[in-house]
C-alpha cells in the first residue's frame, strides 16, 4: 500500500479539520474556470462536457487527485469562463432611487419575522437532498459545497447597487442596521441546516462561507459599523456551527487584516482567499489563533492573481512546498487557491500543484 492510500479522501480532510496529522497534505478541487482544462483532465469532448458538466468535471478531480470540492464551477456559457457578466453582476447604479431603496428596506420583514417563518424541517430536506445527490456523484471525493450566505450578511450591494448601499450605510443607520439584522436572519437559517448535516453526518467538520466586504485597500464599510452590526449577527450565526465542532473558514478577498481579529473574536477558525499583494498572507495569519486557543485552518494559499497564472511549474511546487513549512506546527492547512482558476491559469501549473502535495 502506497503512502497516498494510507487514508482515505475522507479521513485525511477530516484529520486536518480535527487538528490532526493527515498522511499527506490535503487538497481542495471545484473553482477550474476553463473547461478546457476540465475536458483534457477528464478525457473529454466539449460536447460531453456541455451535456453533464458536473459529472465531467468530477472526473477531472478525481484524475487530479482532489480530496474534497468546494463547489463545480460551471461557466455562464460555452463562449464565457465567467460565471457572471455585465447583465448579472451588481452595478454601482441600482435602477431604483436612493428614496425607492430606503422605502424597499422599510418593506422588508424583520429578522424576527425571518426566523419566524422558517420551515426547518422542509428546507432542510430539500438541502439533504441534494447534498447526497452530490456526494453520489462524487464517489470517494467529499463534497462539502461553500455555503455563502450563512452565518449573516453585510453585503447588499449586490441586491441594492453599489451607490444605494454605501449611501445607505453612511446616510440611514438605522435602515442599515436593519439590513444587518435581516441578513444574520437569513444567515442563522443556514448554518442551522448544515449544522444539522453535520451531525447527521453528510456533511464534513468545516464549512467555507464569507463574503467579499474587503478591496485591496481594507474593508468598503468601517471596522467601526462592522464590530457594533455585524459582529452580533455573526457571532450568533455560527453558534450552530461551532456547537456541532464544525469550522466555519472565512473566505478572505482583499486585504482582510483589519477585521480578522473582529472575524476570530465571532467565532471564525480559518481563512481562505489569500492574495499576497494586498498583505494578506499566509505568514500573516500562521500565529494566530481561535478564541479558544486552538490552531487556525488555512485553505490556500496560492493566489490567482500573482502566483498560479505567472510561474513556472517548478516555481508553483516550491510555493506548495513553503506553504506547507510556514504552517507546520503552526496552523492546519489544506491546499487550495485563493480564488476561481481561470483560463489564464496554465494546466502544467494546476498539476504541478497536486503533484507538489502528492495527489497525484
Amino acid at each position: 500500500m502506497s503512502k497516498n492510500e494510507l487514508m482515505s479522501r475522507r479521513e485525511r480532510l477530516e484529520a486536518v479539520f480535527a487538528g490532526e496529522q493527515p498522511d499527506r497534505t490535503p487538497i481542495l478541487g471545484g473553482w477550474i474556470a476553463c473547461p478546457e482544462h476540465i475536458c483534457t483532465l477528464a478525457d473529454a469532448t466539449k460536447e460531453e462536457y456541455w451535456a453533464d458538466p458536473e459529472s465531467v468535471s468530477i472526473r477531472a478531480y478525481r484524475q487530479l487527485g482532489s480530496d474534497g470540492l468546494i463547489g463545480i464551477f460551471v461557466p455562464a456559457s460555452p463562449e464565457d469562463f465567467r460565471c457572471v457578466n455585465a447583465d448579472s453582476y451588481a452595478h454601482a447604479v441600482s435602477q431604483k432611487s436612493l428614496e425607492e431603496t430606503v422605502a424597499q428596506i422599510d418593506e422588508m420583514p424583520d429578522a424576527k419575522t425571518i426566523e419566524g417563518e422558517f420551515d426547518f424541517d422542509t428546507e432542510y430536506d430539500t438541502f439533504k437532498q441534494e447534498l447526497i445527490r452530490m456526494q453520489d456523484l462524487c464517489g470517494e471525493i467529499v463534497w462539502m459545497p461553500a455555503q455563502w450566505g450563512a452565518a449573516a450578511a453585510a453585503s447588499w450591494y449586490g441586491q441594492l447597487g453599489y451607490e444605494n448601499f454605501f449611501c445607505i450605510v453612511g446616510m440611514y443607520p438605522d435602515r442599515a442596521k436593519k439590513l444587518m439584522d435581516v441578513g444574520g436572519a437569513w444567515g442563522l437559517r443556514r448554518t442551522r441546516l448544515v449544522a444539522r448535516a453535520v451531525e447527521e453526518g453528510i456533511y464534513p467538520h468545516a464549512m467555507l462561507f464569507g463574503e467579499d466586504i474587503c478591496t485591496q485597500r481594507g474593508p468598503m464599510i468601517s471596522p467601526a459599523f462592522l464590530e457594533e452590526h455585524y459582529a452580533p449577527n455573526l457571532r450568533r450565526g455560527l453558534r450552530p456551527m461551532l456547537d456541532v465542532g464544525c469550522k466555519p473558514v472565512w473566505h478572505s478577498d482583499g486585504d482582510v487584516r483589519p477585521i480578522v481579529d473582529m472575524l476570530i473574536d465571532c467565532g471564525v477558525q480559518g481563512f481562505q482567499g489569500f492574495q499576497p499583494e494586498c498583505g494578506m498572507t499566509i505568514e500573516y495569519v500562521k500565529d494566530k489563533r481561535t478564541r479558544d486557543g486552538d490552531p487556525l485552518l488555512i485553505f490556500g494559499p496560492l493566489a490567482v492573481t500573482t502566483e498560479l497564472p505567472a510561474c513556472t511549474p517548478d516555481e508553483i511546487r516550491a510555493k506548495v512546498r513553503h506553504a506547507i513549512e510556514v504552517c507546520r506546527g503552526k496552523a492546519n492547512l489544506v491546499m487550495f487557491t485563493g480564488n476561481t482558476i481561470n483560463p489564464d491559469v496554465p494546466l502544467d501549473n494546476i498539476l504541478a500543484m497536486h503533484e507538489a502535495v502528492g495527489a497525484r
